[in-house]
């Protein structure tokens, strides 16, 4: 147990964690992008649900309208979830050795711990791929804009880049980076720590060995877990990054508090969690298909369980 603890993260890990989140990011990103369009949605008086959105999707788009933003949505994992989780194991690891040079004793992170440390290492990560993320938003929010018969604004990622940063400036390609960081904070205490918390609990007590079993009811835990606590911001942070300079040069949101607040005043405290369903439909399935596959490549490659 000692030496899964120190187990320091290599580049094998990093290259693990990253084909396991573009497997999961390709086999989830039709809900993701309903998720996305229903929570643009401002509108309180409209009876929209996720089924209806996806429908109207394939109706107007076509099957490849449901992969609308995939490009960036995997460039931003290439990035993004091998520094949190990694980085997660690493922070992990550390306090760990720290606690055992301490107490003589191999110890143990309590949820709280876990929760700190994984909430971190999501914003480490954030930071880093919010430029991919703000595009991929961008790119499927265009969507519905060609249901209107109208042109969308990209053409492709490369130029989602340019544009955004020839009218927005360089620092244009981090708009919503502070929503962005506080939802990562909160998705990854969910997944990150719950799902290692769980695991460890499964095996603990015996309810399961550490096998796919015990990987699938972690990651039903921590998917219901981060979805509860990230959908408020993943609505502001969604709006906030969605939303464009009007004619006289004035923004909807000033920031991501005011966002919040119009938010609940307009269309009540509920819609916080708007497109909750279909977060959790897919937090489900992805985190399923990320750990399952990565828990089993590590296998694969000689490396300890997480």
């Amino acid at each position: 147990m000692k030496s899964r603890q120190v187990q320091e993260p290599t580049h094998k890990n990093i290259l693990l964690t990253s084909i396991s989140a573009m497997v999961a990011e390709t086999t989830t990103f039709p809900i993701d992008i309903t998720k996305t369009r229903l929570q643009l949605h401002a509108s309180s008086s409209t009876t929209t649900n996720a089924f209806k959105v996806a429908l109207n999707i394939l109706k107007n788009e076509g099957f490849l309208g449901l992969y609308q933003g995939l490009s960036p949505a995997l460039i931003r994992h290439f990035f993004y979830t091998p520094i949190r989780t990694v980085g997660y194991e690493h922070l992990r690891n550390s306090v760990l050795v720290a606690q055992s040079d301490s107490h003589g004793a191999s110890p143990s992170l309590s949820l709280l711990s876990k929760a700190i440390v994984g909430g971190l290492s999501g914003v480490i990560a954030q930071v880093v791929a919010s430029p991919a993320d703000l595009v991929k938003v961008r790119m499927q929010a265009d969507g519905r804009l060609i249901c209107q018969g109208m042109q969308p604004r990209y053409s492709g990622p490369i130029d989602a880049f340019i544009k955004i940063t020839s009218a927005e400036g360089f620092r244009g390609l981090w708009k919503g980076v502070f929503p962005n960081m506080q939802r990562a904070f909160l998705v990854n205490m969910g997944e990150l720590a719950c799902y290692d918390h769980a695991k460890h609990f499964i095996i603990r007590n015996e309810i399961a060995n550490d096998n796919i079993y015990a990987h699938t009811l972690a990651s039903i835990t921590s998917g219901l877990s981060a979805t509860t606590l990230s959908c408020p911001a993943d609505v502001v942070k969604t709006r906030m990054m969605n939303q464009a300079a009007s004619e006289d040069g004035k923004l909807m949101y000033r920031n991501s508090y005011d966002c919040l607040v119009k938010t609940c005043k307009v269309e009540g405290v509920r819609a916080l969690w708007k497109g909750f369903f279909p977060t959790w439909a897919r937090l489900g399935p992805w985190q399923f298909v990320f750990w399952v596959s990565y828990e089993k490549l590590r296998l694969i490659a000689g490396l300890p369980s997480f």
